[in-house]
């Protein structure tokens, strides 16, 4: 097994010990992608394109590896999320904002577990239900387009694209949307801590 401070030595080093490293890494990257993937319905040129744009935001982020796990652990972890924002993007490339909204607004699932009490079900049921009235009354429209797009699943690189903006708009209108929302149930005697105890199905 590679020593986490020889990958880090070995990739950030010129010439063949780099090209060697890199090479290595990406065998790991590709078997691994394709262990995760293989439900996914991928096909081996997307693992080698996600590996590929992994390995460029590896070797970019070196500086950053705290040494917290493996190596290869930590390298894996980027090469999924890069496969899974991939994914996402190509699954809403060509759906809507209204697709993603629907004529209904907003759509929150309950848990259904044996775990969790009636009671738990009712207060979760009640806080979604003032969840939708608050996102109606309280938020603007933009912002109420940004929440749904969010909870169902699209990218903000998709939503600013559909909405003619960029990142930052997106980000700052999901930010002024928390805390209107947060406000408002502040406002109505509800915690911070109560909502999250409620939402964690009471585990």
């Amino acid at each position: 097994m590679v020593a986490t401070t020889d990958w880090t030595q070995r990739l950030s080093s010129e010439g063949a010990i780099r090209d060697e490293a890199i090479s290595q890494l990406r065998e790991i990257l590709v078997r691994g992608l394709r262990k995760s993937l293989s439900n996914r319905g991928v096909d081996d040129a997307f693992v080698e394109d996600i590996v590929q744009d992994a390995l460029l935001r590896i070797l970019a982020s070196l500086n950053t590896f705290e040494g917290r796990s493996r190596f290869t652990t930590w390298a894996m972890a980027i090469a999924v999320r890069t496969a899974i924002g991939e994914m996402r993007r190509r699954h809403f490339k060509d759906v809507s904002l209204e697709q993603i909204v629907g004529e209904n607004g907003l759509s929150l699932e309950l848990e259904d577990a044996d775990n969790v009490s009636t009671a738990d079900q009712m207060d979760k049921q009640a806080l979604y239900d003032e969840l939708r009235r608050r996102i109606d009354t309280e938020l603007t429209e933009r912002q109420q387009t940004v929440i749904h797009a969010l909870l169902g699943g699209m990218p903000v690189e998709t939503i600013a694209d559909r909405m003619g903006t960029n990142r930052n708009a997106v980000y700052k209108m999901m930010h002024d949307a928390r805390m209107k929302l947060k406000n408002a149930f502040e406002s109505a005697g509800v915690s911070g801590e109560e909502i999250q105890g409620i939402l964690a199905g009471g585990a």
